[in-house]
């Protein structure tokens, strides 16, 4: 606001996306407009859809669309369903919910498996409706990788597995969109017929581009899928991403950028990016514990590298905490939502993200803490340091 102090130091951005850009993709996106119908655009072209198949780690085509990630998961039910169409989700936070209700909208069955919001998508429940639906009335299994509400990941190789033992044809659509970039994700590999991803996140990108990565099983299901689509075909896509064109105006800039942040992740290795999420998660639940606070993810197994959702004690605010601390320190936590508003907080430590950044944060949160009267032990920020300092640095 005009009238408002200036705030020295820079904000921290520290909710689960979207994430801090770096300056190396700001420059990249400060280009001239090119013409996206020549040669040069072209190049560009081919440059990020085959950069983004390495990122999926899948040697079948990416589509990019200028859109949120809601247009992606939006792009993998229409190509592949037709009105009437039931889909299973597991809900495992408030955006496997929202999943769930798009499905609706665009006139699928949508049914649901709920868990009580605090670990990832259990198989043995997937697999038990599988085996009991002899006449195949379910066609895609729809799962949130890492479900940013509740801080947990699920185990999609798991959830493949189900699917393969009861000899099941539903397709398996994943949304990726806070975790691509930042925990380890296998397409091929896991046997994913439509991921979702967004750019916003571990990408370093700023919102506007989104992802689906295919399945040749997933493309034959298209040719089939008679729910409406147009801005959202895939085959209107795939012939002229052949030649690194897009069938309308793409978001130039945004894939300048998308091309450096492909390059920055490779640079880094991606094992190293999972390893050094993983670090920062274990260094952000440690200093949970030494608080005497409780992270909101209840199994190990299910920890997310990206944030760590955090629950206040009972008869506290987890949003009048969070006002405390942007207006004391400038720093902006992700708040809870839906089942969990005003129980968690969320710190995100994902994307462009250091150690002493993670220890700023932490800082942030130790103050806020004691500035607004929550009760907390001391030392959260030591604990994280002491892990940070001695565990071996990927």
């Amino acid at each position: 606001m005009a009238n408002a102090p200036r705030v020295p130091g820079r904000h921290f951005l520290q909710i689960p996306g979207p994430t801090n850009v770096p300056d190396r993709v700001l420059r990249a996106m400060d280009m001239p407009t090119i013409d996206h119908r020549g040669a040069a655009f072209a190049s560009l072209g081919r440059r990020v859809l085959a950069g983004m198949g390495t990122i999926f780690r899948t040697a079948s085509p990416v589509v990019i669309y200028p859109a949120s990630g809601t247009g992606a998961w939006e792009a993998a039910l229409v190509n592949t369903l037709s009105p009437g169409d039931r889909v299973l989700t597991v809900e495992t936070g408030h955006f496997a919910s929202l999943w769930k209700a798009l499905a609706g909208k665009l006139g699928l069955k949508a049914e649901v498996l709920p868990t009580d919001w605090r670990r990832g998508a259990p198989a043995a429940p997937v697999e038990a409706r599988l085996r009991e639906d002899k006449a195949h009335t379910v066609r895609a299994v729809c799962i949130v990788h890492n479900e940013t509400s509740p801080g947990c990941v699920s185990d999609v190789a798991a959830i493949r597995r189900p699917l393969d033992a009861a000899g099941h044809p539903a397709l398996l659509l994943v949304d990726t969109i806070s975790s691509l970039g930042s925990i380890d994700y296998r397409h091929d590999e896991w046997g994913v017929d439509v991921s979702v991803g967004g750019s916003q996140k571990g990408l370093m990108l700023p919102p506007g581009l989104s992802f689906n990565a295919l399945s040749d099983k997933a493309r034959a299901a298209s040719r089939a899928a008679r729910l409406p689509k147009a801005y959202w075909s895939w085959e209107d896509m795939l012939g002229p991403n052949a030649s690194g064109y897009f069938p309308f105006t793409p978001a130039t800039n945004l894939l300048f950028g998308l091309a450096e942040a492909i390059d920055m992740l490779h640079e880094e290795g991606l094992d190293a990016v999972f390893a050094r999420h993983a670090r920062h998660g274990e260094a952000t639940r440690r200093a949970v514990e030494a608080w005497g606070l409780e992270v909101n993810c209840l199994e190990p197994a299910d920890h997310s590298g990206s944030l760590t959702a955090v629950r206040v004690p009972d008869g506290y605010d987890a949003d009048a905490l969070r006002a405390t601390i942007l207006d004391r320190f400038n720093m902006s936590l992700g708040n809870g939502l839906s089942k969990l508003a005003g129980r968690v907080f969320r710190i995100g430590h994902l994307g462009d993200f250091s150690d002493l950044m993670l220890v700023g944060t932490l800082g942030g949160v130790e103050m806020g803490l004691a500035a607004a009267g929550v009760p907390h032990r001391p030392g959260g920020v030591g604990a994280a340091m002491a892990f940070l300092a001695g565990a071996p640095v990927p």
